[in-house]
């Protein structure tokens, strides 16, 4: 239903159910109703031999496969706290809750508002339970980290009936190798469906994954972005760099603008079409900050900001013409004074008539 306007809930529901029925019941194709990626999901599962009745134990990893899976994603809880905290301020009043997992489904980290006494947030926000497609059937875990993009799944879309309460937008996490290492999912339960909640679970695996680029040591960072946008937000593609030029890490964002950094090791001569030594010296002796224009061996050109492993910066906007600019402050003193445009002349040290004549001009 993808690029579709939603039917109503009631039914919504029934055309799910009608796909269920299609695909469980070997009657076809269940692809009018459901998304395609659903409908191999399911079909995955009762390959299996799984069935939708059966019943879920949701099972916990061993005690020792417990504590090694959460030494081993320290880094990626440590990275997405801040982030699960914002979370939870935007999901406030929808009874929907954050869960983080590792790679393999795992349920490494949870927030927001869940309800432990009851039995269907408590079965899945355990740390250490597994929520992967091989234990809970279809999900927007086990989606996420199967197709590594973005998914919504409601109620009747998970495969088992045991999970029909439950609606969730799942996204994959990458880390700075462009590796797939856990996902990120906000869950609901016998709640309202909540589709635009897909794009809000991609906007906060996007900030996690910046966080853990710029934890990885690295002697400068460079942000990047198509000529015309502005630099310093979190659509920045981000390359770290090491002394000698070597890519370190880089984001989502940097490895689709620079095909290259896909590819693994690279260093960054590879990337740009021009020196990569004059990066560090305009990080060192660029003061205000401001981004140059980099050539690639495409042909096509980005905007990059070099910045010194540790130098803050504020976000750069594309230029403003002069009179734009002029335009701007003009209004801004008139809005201050309330309207009273000699007042405002005043404050700026220009007479009324020019108040009049720049923004008559500017209509």
């Amino acid at each position: 239903m993808s690029g579709s306007l939603i039917p109503p809930p009631r039914d919504r529901l029934a055309l799910i159910d009608s796909a269920r029925r299609s695909v469980m019941h070997g009657a076809g194709s269940g692809q009018s109703a459901v998304e395609s990626w659903i409908e191999r999901s399911w079909r995955r599962c009762l390959a299996a031999g799984r069935r939708p009745e059966q019943r879920l134990g949701f099972d916990m990893v061993s005690a020792v496969a417990r504590r090694r899976v959460l030494e081993a994603n320290q880094p990626l809880v440590l990275a997405a706290r801040p982030v699960l905290d914002r979370l939870s301020r935007a999901l406030a009043s929808t009874r929907y809750f954050a869960i983080l997992t590792d790679g393999q489904g795992v349920v490494i980290d949870t927030h927001g508002p869940i309800d432990h006494s009851d039995r269907h947030a408590e079965a899945i926000t355990r740390i250490g339970v597994d929520l992967s497609e091989r234990s809970v059937g279809t999900s927007a875990i086990g989606a996420a980290l199967a197709e590594l993009q973005p998914v919504w799944l409601h109620r009747g879309e998970h495969f088992f009936n045991d999970t029909a309460v439950y609606s969730c937008a799942g996204a994959p996490l990458f880390g700075p190798d462009g590796r797939c290492i856990g996902m990120l999912d906000l869950t609901g339960i016998n709640a309202s469906e909540r589709p635009e909640l897909k794009h809000l679970v991609a906007q906060s695996a996007r900030s996690i994954e910046n966080a853990l680029v710029l934890a990885v040591p690295h002697a400068l960072l460079l942000r990047m972005n198509w000529p015309g946008r502005s630099l310093g937000n979190e659509d920045d593609g981000l390359v770290c760099l090491d002394a000698d030029g070597w890519v370190k890490g880089s984001n989502d964002a940097a490895r689709q603008m620079v095909p290259q950094l896909a590819a693994g090791t690279a260093h960054c001569s590879e990337l740009f079409a021009r020196p990569w030594q004059p990066f560090f010296d305009r990080a060192r002796h660029n003061t205000p900050q401001a981004p140059v224009e980099v050539p690639l061996w495409s042909g096509l050109r980005l905007l990059a900001l070099p910045q010194l492993a540790g130098q803050a910066i504020a976000p750069v906007a594309p230029r403003v013409a002069l009179r734009d600019a002029e335009i701007s402050l003009i209004r801004t003193a008139v809005a201050e004074a309330h309207g009273n445009v000699q007042q405002a002349a005043k404050a700026l040290g220009i007479s009324r008539a020019t108040v009049y004549r720049k923004l008559g001009s500017s209509k």
